[in-house]
């Protein structure tokens, strides 16, 4: 069986919900493999509207098995917020449907504060993270003081953990004027969270091999955006983990070999929240047009969205960096009614033009978007499900999207409803 991974193509917020929620009917396993509780995913089914932050989308999917991968880090009160919320609106959630890795680092208060007081200390320069802890908890991944899942499970072990993490926090935030850890309440409310999380612990990297020889599909949720990478996003307006589709395969415990498919989902404009380049941004009433229209708020959030037009030489990048075999083309219906499209082709600094965004930052500052026009069209493409439903000048517009990116149309949608898709490839075809 194929296996399937879905990234981001853009700066996330590109429609991976739906798609990941779509997919996930046809698969038997959906794993999450980087990020945290910053990621955001709306899925709409029926008339009901599901927000979620940390859990694999197909967890809305009776007799489907959700996983959260040791490449994430996870939040444990975020955990259980979340899981407490679906349950209200009717999604059971146990062991029997919901695994996370039990090498999996944990996200504590303490890298919530971190997260907070370097934003605060930054001023002009802060990078506009969620908040969430995310960066800090990755750090003290990699410095190898982080505390995993299976650590709860043992009270000696838990004590050097602490040890070794306050050791390096307590320093960190006196050279940022805040007051120690008080260590006793953060093991007092690990120790109470413990018997709660322990119970969907387990070796993930084993059931997901089992799955595989067992001939169970498998699809692999991605969070964010390929160009908040951290070694091939917009450094240093990036996210702390890594988006391609490499990271599907260390994020779980599978071998490469696992990759069968690789989804890119790219919206038809371009968004971006935060701070960071922005090749294409509008500031104008197009991009106004974009956001209101299209609902660019953040998930997780709630902040606005930048907005502009659709950037081919970006999306073309990340599809060669993730290997992307196909892509998802989301919210073609919010280009309705433009009279007038545009579609950046390449890019001209001081008198240079390029087919690529540089690296260095300097350069990337003095970006002047390179556009080619198209005609819109007037017609509605809101809920068309085959081709024969669209204009004649939408479909022009997805021929040169992919002749531009250099990569097939597989899936198009054209309303957040599911099954306003246009199936053109099948991801999970052999």
């Amino acid at each position: 069986m194929a296996n399937v991974v879905v990234v981001g193509a853009q700066w996330g917020d590109e429609g991976k919900g739906k798609i990941v929620d779509w997919l996930s009917e046809r698969a038997d396993v959906i794993a999450r493999f980087q990020g945290g509780h910053n990621a955001g995913h709306t899925l709409v089914i029926g008339e009901t509207v599901f927000k979620l932050s940390l859990l694999p989308s197909g967890i809305v999917r009776p007799g489907k098995l959700a996983v959260i991968g040791n490449g994430v880090v996870l939040d444990p009160w975020a955990l259980f917020s979340e899981i407490d919320r679906l349950a209200g609106q009717g999604v059971a959630i146990s062991t029997e449907n919901l695994m996370i890795a039990e090498n999996t680092p944990l996200i504590l208060p303490l890298h919530q504060d971190l997260d907070k007081l370097r934003e605060d200390a930054a001023g002009k320069a802060k990078i506009g993270t969620t908040g969430r802890g995310i960066g800090p908890a990755y750090e003290d991944k990699v410095g190898r003081r982080t505390i995993r899942v299976a650590d709860l499970a043992d009270e000696e072990t838990l004590d050097s953990r602490l040890d070794r993490l306050l050791a390096h926090h307590d320093a960190l935030r006196k050279g940022l004027g805040a007051s120690p850890i008080d260590r006793a309440d953060l093991k007092a409310r690990l120790m109470e969270i413990a018997p709660q999380l322990l119970p969907y612990a387990q070796p993930v990297w084993k059931i997901m091999g089992d799955a595989r020889k067992a001939g169970k599909r498998i699809l692999f949720e991605g969070a964010q955006g390929s160009l908040l990478d951290i070694d091939f996003g917009t450094y240093p307006y990036v996210t702390s983990s890594t988006t391609t589709s490499g990271a599907a395969a260390s994020g779980t415990g599978v071998g490469p070999g696992a990759i069968g498919f690789v989804l890119g989902i790219v919206k038809a404009y371009t968004t971006r929240v935060g701070e960071g380049p922005f090749p294409t941004e509008l500031d104008d009433a197009d991009g106004q047009r974009l956001g209101e229209r299209g609902h660019e708020f953040g998930t997780v959030t709630g902040r606005k969205r930048r907005c502009g037009w659709f950037d081919a030489v970006l999306v073309r990048q990340t599809c060669a960096i993730s290997g992307v075999n196909g892509i998802a083309l989301t919210k073609l219906d919010v280009l309705d009614g433009f009279e007038t499209l545009k579609i950046c082709t390449g890019y001209e600094i001081d008198g240079v033009t390029y087919d690529y965004l540089p690296t260095a930052a300097a350069l990337q500052a003095k970006v002047t978007p390179i556009y080619e026009e198209m005609e819109g069209w007037q017609e509605s493409t809101a809920g068309a499900r085959s081709w024969a439903e669209l204009p004649a000048a939408a479909i022009k517009y997805v021929r040169r999207v992919e002749e531009l990116i250099q990569c097939p149309v597989a899936m198009l949608s054209t309303s957040p409803e599911r099954d306003d898709t246009i199936l053109v490839t099948d991801p999970f075809a052999d």
